[in-house]
């Protein structure tokens, strides 16, 4: 498999043009100041909001390899439907093989921004109690898809970090509800499911992309204006 091909958008057209736009709805709530103090209230400085949002979009065109699974056969070039979201499967181009990456859009950046919010408002054990929650339901939730590897529900993931967030902390509960929706997202549907993943005949199965992306990035934006 040709690693050109571990770069694409993991959604589909239409659903990722839905996402430009809620971007695009963003960015003006921004030059209004709303999401800056929804963000200043988690400890991002307002001039950096909108290069946190358009890194974490545009990242997830970006799989990094991690390693390769054998397979027998794997999908080529066709989009997959589950929970009411297309997602796009690559090209193929050489031996059948499943290819596990990480998202930079989808989970390297969300996971740093984490960690460095729990760590800078001392949040670091109700986040983790927040993650462990959030991870447990998304578990359950999250099934194999063929072509793609492991999907979620997107909206299922925010609503449940904001909830978790205020029970655990009003004050803190931005910084909880974002930690732990992004974090629990990623244990949940993606680690917790590494196990499964070879026979399904996804060309690349990327933590953090196709599958979980939409939510991970929904979840970064949504647990917070609830919170």
């Amino acid at each position: 498999m040709y690693f050109a091909h571990l770069h694409y958008f993991p959604l589909s057209a239409p659903f990722l043009a839905i996402l430009f736009l809620i971007f695009a709805v963003l960015l003006v709530l921004v030059q209004l100041g709303i999401i800056e103090y929804a963000y200043a209230k988690i400890g991002i400085k307002p001039r950096y909001v909108f290069v946190v949002l358009l890194l974490s979009l545009l990242g997830s065109y970006v799989n990094i390899p991690v390693y390769t699974l054998p397979e027998k056969t794997v999908e080529s070039n066709k989009t997959v439907s589950a929970y009411g979201v297309q997602w796009e499967v690559p090209e193929v181009q050489e031996e059948p093989a499943t290819v596990i990456a990480v998202n930079v859009g989808g989970a390297l950046i969300p996971t740093i921004l984490a960690i460095y919010l729990m760590i800078k408002n001392n949040v670091i054990g109700r986040s983790l109690i927040g993650t462990a929650v959030v991870a447990a339901i998304v578990y359950q939730l999250a099934k194999p898809v063929h072509g793609v590897g492991i999907a979620m529900p997107p909206l299922i993931p925010p609503l449940i970090a904001a909830g978790v967030a205020i029970v655990l902390s009003r004050r803190m509960a931005p910084v909880i509800a974002y930690a732990a929706g992004s974090l629990g997202c990623l244990i949940g549907a993606d680690l917790l499911n590494l196990g499964i993943v070879q026979g399904l005949g996804a060309p690349v199965v990327s933590i953090g992309g196709a599958g979980t992306f939409d939510g991970v990035f929904l979840t970064g934006i949504v647990a917070v204006l609830l919170a």
